[in-house]
């Protein structure tokens, strides 16, 4: 839409010239000059000569009107706005662009009331035919009614800048945080180079900020625009003109590993394009990624796109987020929050406070984006606001700005975000896997599963040399959480997440036995209706994972066993626990699991492990469990 702009500005000057003259040769003369030095595009002088211009004739209505135009052109609004005043005030019946250059610097000062008189006026008496310009027209009214309104009901919002710990004296800017808020990566340009800075927090202190890794800096070329995995492992971030690019500006990945990040590559074909590919924001469990781009098919100039990670490692053809999200304008800085649905963006094409606002959506259960919904004034403002983030927890959005009493040209600010536009509550479970008799570090398959939708919410490979992991659960669903490591049986555990735990973190360390006979394993994932047999489709998950280690095992046996609590009838709890095993042992039948390896057994309330006077210890009684026979 930057065309229109262009467009609007040209048509004053070429209307100019065909308008009234001034009748005083002075005036008239140095008028003449201007046009000449507009042909060029050298606009200091023509506005030097305009000016003496209508100090020779103060009634010279068109040299205003040219002056307002070009202090407009040159982001000199409220200088715009005194021009075309006084064009206006001279009397006559002004080119009904006048009133549309005016709206615009109105807009652009927060002037709303003025500029919504002037846009309507504008539509009102504009006779042209230009679709594209009619329709910035409407755009602009849109914004000043909406901007009218939201001066009415400001949110709350006192940003914080955060500090000599992070900011400096140079500019700093595009910051990202991994789930537990532990570790901070921001831009910071250094003389033009830009480079990645990243910051750790132990006791509410943030240490001083270093080079992120030589492995993604670089030198000669400019690092930004990054985002970080909840997990803090993987870093997407756009790099330009680097010499294994596609287009001007690719994305691309580093991976760490233990402690040290690994060198960046490309994503390549069909993320990145010969056109411009920037903004990365990656989803919490890894598997979809959003960017921005100026490619064919889009809707506007840039808009948001997303990839999704093929089971094959390679990532699809994106697809553009439609008029859900997109506009025929400019759509940047795409943010999706841990709980991945909640989807922060920057955009002109929206009703908002006149340049780029922040919006925010979110997604339902099927992927649908809502109507994008404005952050408020003074969230947003007639400046240009882009790149929020907001922290896991969602208290707290982070930005970066010039904002009076900072440190340097920009720095990093934080506020308290407006109860209506936080994201949907997460907590997220982290710790190390270790070998339980060496405790030596592993390295394991960690996965995460949303048992209502089987969706998998992480799935990744802890490291030898940490041995760390960490995965994000959105509130409001039950999850299966398992660990696998080749010669070990696995780590089981089931969360069941309501209100109750919001910003309530797990800590494990998980400790895996090796493969020894006799080791017995209760199977957190195992769900059966009250009195009933037959397995719930929760199930699966375990029951998959219960599979792969027969398969990966094939000398192993196991039982097993089912087991109940003390309430009802000894008999019939014998029988239930049976058939529960039984169901069970079938599955496995059916997943093609030799007959030979596996028994059954039903216990009823023979073998508690907690006391049965307590509802909870009751339910850790009501258990399905296996136990290794042979290895």
């Amino acid at each position: 839409m930057k065309k229109i702009t262009l467009l609007v500005f040209l048509c004053f000057i070429i209307q100019s010239v065909g308008a009234q003259n001034s009748t005083v040769k002075k005036a008239q003369a140095n008028f003449d000059k201007a046009q000449q030095h507009l042909t060029t595009s050298n606009y200091d002088q023509a506005v030097t000569l305009l000016q003496e211009a209508v100090k020779a004739d103060p009634a010279f209505q068109l040299a205003y009107v040219q002056l307002a135009d070009i202090n407009r052109r040159l982001k000199l609004y409220e200088q715009a706005k005194q021009n075309y005043a006084q064009a206006i005030a001279l009397g006559g019946t002004p080119e009904p662009r006048v009133y549309y250059g005016f709206a615009e610097a109105g807009i652009f000062t927060g002037d709303y009331q003025n500029a919504l008189k002037n846009i309507t006026q504008f539509i009102a008496s504009y006779k042209g035919s230009d679709p594209d310009f009619i329709d910035k027209a409407k755009k602009y009214l849109k914004d000043c009614e909406f901007a009218v309104e939201a001066l009415k009901h400001p949110v709350k919002y006192e940003p914080v800048n955060m500090g000599r710990e992070i900011n400096s004296t140079h500019r700093d800017y595009f910051p990202s945080v991994t789930a537990d808020r532990t570790q901070l990566i921001f831009s910071r340009n250094i003389d033009g180079n830009e480079d990645f800075h990243t910051s750790f927090r132990t006791n509410q202190s943030w240490s001083n900020p270093i080079p992120l890794s030589e492995k993604i800096n670089t030198t000669k070329y400019n690092e930004g625009a990054q985002s970080i995995s909840p997990d803090g492992l993987y870093l997407f971030f756009t790099g330009c003109n680097r010499p294994d690019g596609l287009g001007r500006c690719d994305i691309y990945v580093s991976h760490k590993t233990g402690k040290e990040w690994g060198e960046a590559f490309n994503l390549g074909a069909p993320i990145n394009t010969p056109y411009w590919e920037s903004q990365p924001a990656i989803s919490p469990d890894g598997s979809t990624l959003y960017f921005v781009s100026n490619r064919p098919g889009g809707l506007g100039g840039y808009d948001i796109w997303k990839s999704t990670l093929k089971a094959d490692g390679y990532w699809s053809n994106p697809e553009n987020l439609g008029p859900e999200i997109n506009t025929p304008y400019d759509e940047h800085t795409p943010f999706i929050h841990p709980d991945g649905r909640t989807l922060y963006f920057s955009s002109d094409g929206w009703p908002g406070m006149g340049n780029k606002d922040i919006f925010l959506s979110r997604a339902d259960e099927h992927g649908k984006w809502t109507k994008p919904e404005n952050m408020g004034y003074p969230i947003n403002t007639f400046n240009e606001e882009t790149g929020l983030i907001v922290t896991p927890d969602g208290t707290d959005g982070l930005f970066s700005s010039n904002l009076k009493g900072g440190y340097g040209d920009m720095d990093i600010y934080q506020f308290t975000m407006p109860e209506h536009k936080k994201p949907l509550p997460i907590t997220y479970v982290k710790g190390i896997v270790t070998d339980k008799e060496s405790k030596a570090f592993l390295e394991a398959n960690v996965q995460v599963v949303n048992l209502k939708t089987r969706k998998v919410v992480y799935n990744d490979f802890t490291s030898k040399e940490t041995g760390d992991f960490m995965a994000v659960m959105p509130i409001g669903s039950s999850y299966a959480f398992n660990v696998t490591a080749d010669g070990y049986l696995f780590y089981s555990e089931n969360y069941q997440l309501d209100s109750t735990y919001v910003n309530k973190p797990f800590v494990v360390n998980v400790a895996l036995e090796k493969l020894i006979a006799g080791k017995n394993m209760v199977l957190k994932n195992i769900f059966f209706n009250t009195n009933a047999y037959v397995l719930l489709p929760a199930s699966i998950t375990e029951l998959n994972t219960l599979k792969e280690l027969l398969k990966n095992n094939m000398s192993l046996q196991i039982e097993i066993q089912g087991h109940t609590d003390n309430i009802g009838n000894d008999i019939q709890n014998e029988k239930l626990s049976l058939q529960r095993a039984k169901a069970v042992y079938d599955h496995l039948i059916e997943a093609q699991i030799a007959p030979e390896r596996l028994t059954y057994k039903g216990y009823g309330e023979g073998k508690p492990i907690a006391s049965n006077d307590t509802e909870t210890g009751r339910k850790q009684n009501r258990r399905t469990s296996f136990v290794i026979t042979k290895i």
